[in-house]
This record gives C-alpha cells, sequence and structure tokens, in this order.
C-alpha cells in the first residue's frame, strides 16, 4: 500500500477534507468506538504512540477517495500533532498502516462484508472488525485477522489481539444511559477494562474503603 506509484505534489492532511460527509444511520456507529476510545484515554493515558479515530478519512493515494470506517486504532504513531489535532489519516504522512479497523452494521449493510473486506486487505490492516446489532442467529461481533493478504475470522469473545496487546469483546453493560450490549476491551486474561463510569466508581469505592479502615483503626485506639 505504502509503495505506490504517488504523484510528486502530494496534499497534506490540512488539504484533504476529514470524513466522506456520509451520515450514520444509527447512533450506535458513534457510541460504541467512542465508548472504546474512551477506555484507552484512561488505559493508555500514559502513552503518546497510539491513535485512535472516529469517522475519519484515511487517504492511501491523493487520487483516490478515503476510506471511512467507523473507527480505526493505530500504533507507533504520534498521539497528538499540535493542539489542532489531525483533521485527517494520510498514509504518506503518518507512514503507518492502523493496526485495526472497525465497522459497525446498524440498519442498513455497506458492504462490510463484501467489498469493505477486499479493501481493508489491500491496505494492509491486520485487523478488521465488524459489529452488528442486526444478526439474530449469527455472532453479532467478527474479528477478521490478516493472513497472507487474506483474512481469516478468529474465534472467540473475547478475541486476543497479541500485536496490540489488548482483546476485543461485546459484553451487555451500561454506556451513556443505554444498557445493552457494547464492545470492549479486554486484558489477555478475558478480563474486561472498565469503562471511564466504572473507573470512577472503583476509585470512590476504594476512598470509602479506606475510609472506613481509617476510622475502624482510630476506634480501636480509643
Amino acid at each position: 500500500m505504502l509503495e505506490y506509484n504517488l504523484p510528486r505534489y502530494l496534499p497534506s492532511a490540512e488539504e484533504l477534507p476529514d470524513s466522506d460527509e456520509t451520515p450514520v444511520d444509527n447512533e450506535l456507529q458513534e457510541l460504541i468506538p467512542g465508548l472504546l476510545k474512551a477506555i484507552l484515554l484512561i488505559l493508555w493515558a500514559e502513552r503518546m504512540d497510539w491513535f485512535f479515530s472516529i469517522d475519519m478519512g484515511i487517504y492511501y493515494h491523493p487520487d483516490q477517495p478515503a476510506i471511512v470506517p467507523d473507527g480505526f486504532l493505530s500504533l507507533g504513531v504520534e498521539r497528538f500533532y499540535d493542539e489542532e489535532l489531525r483533521p485527517s489519516y494520510v498514509l504518506w504522512e503518518e507512514k503507518v498502516v492502523p493496526s485495526l479497523v472497525l465497522e459497525v452494521v446498524s440498519k442498513t449493510y455497506r458492504k462490510e462484508y463484501t467489498t469493505k473486506l477486499d479493501e481493508y486487505a489491500d491496505l494492509g490492516i491486520l485487523y478488521y472488525v465488524i459489529y452488528s446489532s442486526r444478526r439474530r442467529r449469527k455472532p453479532r461481533l467478527e474479528v477478521h485477522k490478516l493472513v497472507n493478504d487474506k483474512y481469516e475470522l478468529q474465534a472467540g469473545n473475547p478475541v486476543w489481539l497479541p500485536e496490540i496487546g489488548l482483546g476485543i469483546g461485546c459484553d451487555r453493560g451500561n454506556y451513556s444511559g443505554v444498557t445493552r450490549e457494547w464492545l470492549y476491551w479486554y486484558d489477555e486474561s478475558g478480563k474486561r477494562y472498565p469503562t471511564p463510569y466504572e473507573k470512577i466508581q472503583q476509585t470512590e469505592q476504594r476512598a470509602q474503603q479506606m475510609a472506613e479502615r481509617l476510622r475502624r483503626r482510630e476506634a480501636a485506639c480509643r
């Protein structure tokens, strides 16, 4: 993908649209990747070598339109360029192909199981994750791994992604005031990482437990 014969003049990220301006057909297409990003912002707060984007164009050739997944994760890139942040993801500038792309299927199919499989494979994206709220008899979550230039469906929920150091899976929970099935990140043992709200709850619970221990200790010393 990065070895294409590119023209002499290459537009910068600032000169290219940040998305294809196609409206989402369901809030889940923003909320599901939004939750994954929110968890990463806590989990990898000290790391500056990753970038997770939602509905942002990936440009692989200046003469071709951007490919716009619902979300994608890149490793080994600058987390921030400057205070203006990235307007788009331009491969001839970044020089790093995303490690994972996410497509959320809601009301209508948008070639997630056909054309996009080939497009993401051609780009060399290691993991292609599809989540569908429509499926009833088949798994809602599919994780495809690129093996010998072809995607192979991975078994399990969650699925461990060793090259990324995370697992991804779905479980029922509450986010943004909605109780339903969501996508989450997991550790290698299959333990789910907490959401921001759950993290706050855990911190408050630990503070209450510490305060209670101090009260008991003071009472015992009287």
